[in-house]
Formats: structure tokens, C-alpha cells, sequence
């Protein structure tokens, strides 16, 4: 059937790379979906039946037909190695796309139903949605409250968002009128005066929708009542969360920690995620032709590898920078506590494959994960073996992103760390000073301020530690090794006559921890590479091993901030007509101050005080400063992570691991307490009830849904969060997964245990108010 065109007049640019269609970037209509696009991404042909003729197609419309082909293909063949553990019929593939709606950028096609995996919505598409409105005085108004998308669903930009409406849970004693909506909002009698005590009054809910799902006949959560979480005003609506593929994927495979075998054999392929009453469908055995042929670049979905039922690798051939490389994402290490991690590796030329070596690479972040060995930013892992078949790489580094871009769809969920592959002759750096090897690698390949790409065939940046300042002027040493203590978030600006030592409130404890350990004449401290800055201090090794300063400009002009990587207090030894001055050395600053002042200073960072440095003299026209200041809005908290519960953003909390404090083992499954929240208005925890809270509260909700993980990960919910806020004369907690309340038969069963554990936290007044919130993960037994 001919689609309908969409007019010129409606695509300013393309509905697939969205470059801006000019008098030479001209536009092309694809045939088979009637979108348009530009000449790179609709340049195929293919041979359409209501034209009975080849005619030009978009990637993605040929990808739908490509599939169509292999799946057909791969339903006749009788190799038992190409076998699945569920069928899926090709022809139903597109239908189902035809039933969804148009909700993506690239045409509909079956890819995405063997290469991206899908989840069935919480309500079936076909079902009608019934709205049960709460009973309130005629003076309340009551709103319809949309329900968020799926995990098989992405909004438009310009999609409805749904009001601001607030569900709670709240546990108070005093019952108000039953309704049907799973919920509790009650008033707590305060045996203590509440004067002066922020109060938390739980909100009404206004109106809500109601969905109910059927489920497959074992599944205990049958016939249970969803309910979706209204979101805050202003709040945008959260992608679904990534973790719920892992739903199903134990009953296709074996429980064994690592599912990578030797040689070329691959680990289990994940094609599709399950449907309605089905496990997912699993490639247990697939053939190298045919994950090469899924491989083919241009497709626009990854590859999904299962390397346990609790870890998932994504797979994709892509341009990065005008460089082919291999694309590798995990979905899983947040059960265990870990930030997910990306690769993006150089694609050798004629190279059909991706290395092997990579998959066991995530199998050791995974082993180091479960004994509580977490890698964090600018965290590292060193190999004690070959890797890519040679001795020359010592292992990976691994740094946050900053603002580069990516397509949202092939991205983990936050927090994710980008590896960067390093040479066997760096490892000293990067054990050492990592943010040094970090910018000079920047430098040497022009990706600044974090190289994201990690280049197979490089030389090493630094051959050896050399002859560096550390040395000479004393920086602490660790088992006789060389160490520079490096605080996450602080940055280090040179401007014009003035040096500005940023410090964030959060790190106290680091900045004090550097101070105890440092010389009495002297202190150093390592900082991160800045996203204010427009140019950066390198250090680069020449061939005699002398290092050299070299200012890397972003926007080839001069700059007006210029990021250093480290900071150096250092006592003056020689007599001087200034009582302070500063320079530049290798990629860093050396502040050279009395004995007095530099006591001041310490002083000073004790008592969270900011600090200025004159560095000029008192008649000169130029004057020179140092300014070491408390930063009381750390830049980008928890940016960009969201509450399970109704999608609210964790920007600007607190927020610490709980894995080995909150693992929690049933039968076959276990419940890990990976995060918690704390919503506090100072920038560090001074509240200890908080932490004590956070422990209740986790084995709370381990006995109470422990009996019933099987369940819960049955009917979609592997990712749980509670939120809990106690003030003076009002408790409450709401639970939820992917934005929907748990079901009430579950929240019957956590209010017998949290109930009690929040209700102790009231008897003491001084510590309120309290507001947290946990993160819970459903992750099977290896």
C-alpha cells in the first residue's frame, strides 16, 4: 500500500540524522514510509510490491525488510544451533509495530523486534483504561492523570506531560474514606509539640488512573491493580528504565556467573523481550554469520548479548568522530551498585567482528562489583594478561562523560562511566594521576576535556614516570609509590592575574583527608578537568622524557579560563620581596606562600572558610590573586537520574552506595539495596538518624518482599524504589516501580514492617524532619 508523503513543508531537516536540508543537502522521500530524509539516509533501493519496481527506501524501512528476509530464512533451518527458546512469527513482527503507535523518529521496523528488546506495557494496548476519580468536597477539582510510557514507549518532545498531581503512601493511623486508588493518607496524632519542625502534609489525590493487566496464570500478581504516579509540576517525563530486559532472561538461561565461552563461540543473543504469558526470545547458540550480519552498520538498534541472567552487553557498529568503532553498553551492573559502563573501541579495517576480550571484560567488572569492588570516576582496571592477543595494553580508564552527545536509545541508564583503553606505559600515570593521562590523551587526539574514543593503534602518550615535580617537591607517597590525591569536582581555573581553587562543599571530608596526609610545607591537591574552561593545561612527554606544559585551546582562540590539573601550596625557601606568588608547571599551578600563610590556609579549609592570596606587590598597578573558595552548588549532583517511584529528578541530593549493608537473599533471587537518596538542604549528612533510617527501612522491605520476588520480577517490577519522609505530626512513604504504585497486596505487606521502623525514628524530635529514598533491584542468585 502506497503511504502518506509528509510534506517538504513539515521536515526542515531529516527525520533520521536531523541534519538541515540546504540548497545541496537536498531531500528524499522514502517510498515505503513516506518520511523524509536526507541522501545519506535514504540512498537504498529496494523492490516494492505496489510499484513492482526497485524504488528508493530509508535505512530503517530497509532494515524491516532485511529482517523480514533473515527471519524467514532462520525459521526453515534445521541446524538445531539455530534454535530459540521461544518462537516468533516474522509476519506478526510488523503488525504489532502497525498496532504501536508512531512514536519514533525511523520508520517502523522488526528490528526492533530482534535487535531492540521490547516490554509489554503495564496495560494491554487493546484494553480500555477505566478512571476511578476519588471522592472529595465539591470544592476540590478533580483532573485526569495520564499514565507514564512503558518501557517499550519514548514520548515526542512534544507530548502531553501529566499533571501535578501527587500520590502518596502515607502511614499514619486515623483511616479517611475507602476508595479503590492503592493508597493511605492519614493523620498522626503527635504525642510532642511540632512548633518550629517543618510539617510534610500529605497532598489529596485528585484523580488517578486505573489499569489492570493480565498476567500469565503462575504468576501470584494476577489480576492486581496498577497505578500510576502523577508527576511533580515542571518535571520531565523520565526514559523507561533499561533494567526490566533482565525480566525473564533466568528462564532461558543457565545461572551460571559467566555465560562467555572460549574461542569464537558467542554467549546467548537476546532478540526480543517478552510478551504477553512468553519468555523472552533467546538465541542460545548463535552463529557468527548471523550476529556479523545483525552487526551491519547503519542498522539503528544494538545487539544484545546475555552474559548472565544479571548482565546485558548492547553491541553496535557506529561512526564516532569520522571513526568506525564498536559500541559496547551494559544493563545490569546497577543491581550490584556499579554505574553502567560504555565502550567505544576503534574498528580495525576489514574487522566484521568486535574482540571477544571485551565481553570478558565486563564479566571481571561484574566479578569485582559482587565483592563490593566498585569502580567509580577515574576509577581503573589493569590486566594481568594479553589483551586484543598482545601484551601492549595495560587496561582501561574510566571517567564520566561530559557533554558530548549520543543517541538517547543506545545509552545506559544513569550513572554510566565512558572505559578508555590504556597503553601498558601508562599504567604508572594512571594509577598515579589519572586526570594528567586523561587530558594529555585529550590533547595528543584533539577530544577535550574526556577522549571518549579509545584508539587501537596509538603510541603511548608517556613511556615512563620520569623526572616530574612531584617528585622534587615531596607529594605524598603511598608503599613507597608516588600518589596524587584527586577530588571529583574540584577545578582549578587560571584567568587573567588570578587563580581560582574551586572546592565543593560535598567533599569536606576528602579536602581534610588531604590535608592530614600532606607535608607540613606543602600541599597538593589533584582536580578534575572543567567544563567552564575553554582551553586545558597538558602534559606531554618529548622523546628524552623531559615534560613540557602545553595549553590546548577547544576554540582555537585564546582563552578566557584556562582548567589546570592540580594545585600546589608550597612554602617559600628563598628570600623574596612577595609574601606569595604562583606559576605554571607541567599541567598545574604552584603557589609558593610563607610559613604563615600557609597555616592560614589550613586553617582556613578546616573551618570551611574561603581564602584569598595577594601575590602582588602593595604599590603595583597589576594586582594578582588566588582565590580558594567553598563551591555551595556542586555542579550536576545526580544530574539527569530519576525516581522510579513517579519520575521525580534526583538532581542536588545526597546519595551513597548500600550494596554490601543492604543484600538481602531469598530462595533463587535476591533483593539488593544498591542506592539510597537523601534529600538534605546542607551539603554534607550531619543527620546520622538518616543513615540509621536507611538500614531499618532496607531489611524492612526485604522481609516484606522477599516472600514475593518471583512475582514481582514476573510482572515487570526489578527496579523498586521507596521514598520515605517523616516529620513532626505526619509520616509517609510511597512505593512504586517504572512510575506505577506496587500493587496493594504488597504494600499490605510493607506496611506491617516499615510501618514500625518509621514510627521509632518519631521519638526523637530533634532529628527530624527526615526524608529519604532506596533503590532496590531484583538480581538472581549465580
Amino acid at each position: 500500500k502506497q503511504p502518506l508523503w509528509v510534506p517538504d513543508s513539515e521536515a526542515p531537516n531529516c527525520m533520521n540524522c536531523q541534519v538541515k536540508f540546504t540548497f545541496t543537502k537536498r531531500r528524499h522521500h522514502c517510498r515505503a514510509c513516506g518520511k523524509v530524509f536526507c541522501g545519506g539516509c535514504c540512498k537504498q533501493k529496494y523492490k516494492l510490491q505496489f510499484l513492482e519496481k526497485e524504488a528508493r527506501v530509508c535505512t530503517g524501512c530497509l532494515d524491516f525488510f532485511k529482517a523480514q528476509t533473515f527471519e524467514k530464512m532462520s525459521s526453515t533451518d534445521p541446524e538445531p544451533s539455530s534454535t530459540t527458546s521461544c518462537e516468533l512469527s516474522a509476519a506478526e513482527s510488523p503488525t504489532r509495530e502497525a498496532q504501536a503507535p508512531n512514536i519514533f523518529a525511523t520508520p517502523p521496523s522488526p528490528m526492533a523486534q530482534l535487535q531492540r528488546p521490547r516490554i509489554e506495557d503495564v496495560c494491554p494496548r487493546k484494553e480500555k483504561k477505566k478512571i476511578t476519580f476519588v471522592s472529595y468536597p465539591s470544592d476540590a477539582k478533580t483532573e485526569d492523570a495520564r499514565r507514564l510510557p512503558s518501557t517499550a514507549q519514548r514520548l515526542p518532545p512534544n507530548a502531553a506531560k501529566p499533571k501535578a498531581d501527587n500520590v502518596s503512601t502515607n502511614v499514619n493511623p486515623k483511616p479517611v474514606q475507602k476508595v479503590n486508588l492503592v493508597t493511605r493518607m492519614k493523620k498522626l496524632p503527635s504525642s510532642f509539640s511540632s512548633s518550629g519542625a517543618p510539617q510534610a502534609v500529605a497532598r489529596p489525590v485528585k484523580a488517578a488512573q486505573k489499569h489492570t493487566k493480565k498476567q500469565h496464570p503462575t504468576a501470584e500478581a494476577a489480576s492486581t491493580s496498577y497505578s500510576s504516579v502523577p508527576q511533580a509540576a515542571g518535571v520531565t517525563s523520565p526514559s523507561p528504565s533499561r533494567y526490566r530486559k533482565l525480566c525473564g532472561v533466568e528462564k532461558c538461561v543457565s545461572k551460571a556467573i559467566s555465560l562467555v565461552r572460549d574461542g569464537d563461540q558467542l554467549p546467548p543473543l537476546l532478540l526480543a523481550v517478552r510478551e504477553k504469558g512468553k519468555d523472552p526470545l533467546v538465541d542460545k547458540q548463535p552463529s557468527r554469520q548471523r550476529v556479523i550480519f545483525l552487526l551491519v552498520e547503519g542498522s539503528p538498534y544494538p545487539v544484545t548479548f546475555i552474559l548472565n541472567a544479571n548482565l546485558l552487553v548492547n553491541v553496535k557498529r557506529m561512526t564516532y568522530c569520522s571513526v568506525k568503532c564498536w559500541y559496547f553498553s551494559t544493563t545490569g551492573l546497577h543491581g550490584l551498585g556499579q554505574a553502567e559502563v560504555i565502550v567505544l573501541l576503534q574498528c580495525l579495517p576489514e574487522e566484521e567482528m568486535f574482540p571477544s576480550d571485551m565481553l570478558k571484560l565486563f564479566i571481571d567488572i561484574y566479578k569485582g562489583a559482587m565483592n563490593g569492588n566498585l569502580i567509580k570516576n577515574m576509577g581503573n582496571i589493569t590486566f594481568t594478561e594479553e589483551f586484543f592477543g598482545t601484551e601492549d595494553w595495560g587496561g582501561f580508564l574510566f571517567v564520566s562523560p561530559t557533554f558530548q552527545k549520543f543517541d538517547e536509545q543506545i545509552l545506559p541508564d544513569k550513572p554510566y562511566l565512558c572505559g578508555i583503553l590504556i597503553h601498558k606505559l601508562e599504567v604508572p600515570w594512571l594509577k598515579v594521576f589519572p586526570s594528567r593521562l586523561l587530558l594529555s590523551l585529550g590533547a595528543e587526539f584533539g577530544m577535550l576535556p574526556v577522549p571518549l574514543l579509545s584508539v587501537r593503534k596509538r603510541k603511548p602518550v608517556f613511556t615512563e614516570l620520569g623526572f616530574t615535580v612531584f617528585q622534587v617537591l615531596g607529594v605524598s607517597k603511598r608503599n613507597d609509590q608516588l600518589t596524587v590525591n584527586t577530588i571529583d569536582n574540584l577545578f582549578v581555573h587560571l584567568e587573567d592575574n588570578r587563580c581560582c581553587v574551586k572546592i565543593p562543599l560535598r567533599k569536606y571530608n576528602e579536602v581534610m583527608k588531604v590535608i592530614n596526609s600532606s607535608d607540613e610545607y606543602a600541599i597538593t591537591i589533584g582536580a578534575t578537568p572543567s567544563n567552564e574552561a575553554d582551553s586545558f593545561l597538558a602534559c606531554v612527554q618529548d622523546d628524552s622524557g623531559i615534560y613540557q606544559t602545553k595549553t590546548v585551546s577547544v576554540t582555537r582562540s585564546r582563552g578566557t579560563v584556562t582548567s589546570a590539573s592540580f594545585v600546589m601550596f608550597k612554602e617559600l625557601t628563598a628570600l623574596s620581596r612577595l609574601s606569595a606568588k604562583y606559576c605554571t608547571i607541567e599541567d598545574g599551578i604552584i603557589v609558593q606562600v610563607t610559613r604563615e600563610i600557609l597555616q592560614s590556609l589550613r586553617e582556613a579549609l578546616t573551618d570551611k572558610k574561603d581564602y584569598k592570596i595577594t601575590c602582588s606587590k602593595t604599590n603595583s598597578k597589576v594586582k594578582k590573586f588566588i582565590d580558594i573558595f567553598w563551591v555551595r552548588d556542586e555542579d550536576q549532583t545526580n544530574k539527569r537520574i530519576f525516581s522510579p517511584v513517579d519520575g521525580l529528578p534526583m538532581e542536588g541530593t545526597l546519595s551513597e552506595n548500600m550494596f554490601q549493608a543492604g543484600n538481602f537473599e531469598g530462595t533463587e533471587k535476591a533483593l539488593n539495596c544498591a542506592g539510597v537518596y537523601y534529600f538534605v538542604n546542607n551539603y554534607e549528612l550531619t543527620n546520622p538518624a538518616l543513615r540509621l533510617l536507611a538500614e531499618e527501612i532496607a531489611a524492612g522491605c526485604s522481609t516484606a518482599l522477599c516472600p514475593h520476588l518471583n512475582s514481582l520480577k514476573d510482572s515487570g517490577m526489578n527496579k523498586i524504589s521507596i521514598r520515605i519522609s517523616v516529620a513532626a505530626d505526619t509520616v509517609e512513604y510511597t512505593a512504586g516501580s517504572e512510575c506505577c504504585l506496587l500493587p496493594k497486596r504488597y504494600l499490605n505487606k510493607l506496611d506491617s514492617t516499615l510501618v514500625p521502623a518509621i514510627h521509632s525514628r518519631m521519638s526523637d524530635p530533634a532529628s527530624l524532619p527526615l526524608k529519604l529514598e532506596l533503590v532496590f533491584f531484583i538480581v538472581e542468585r549465580l
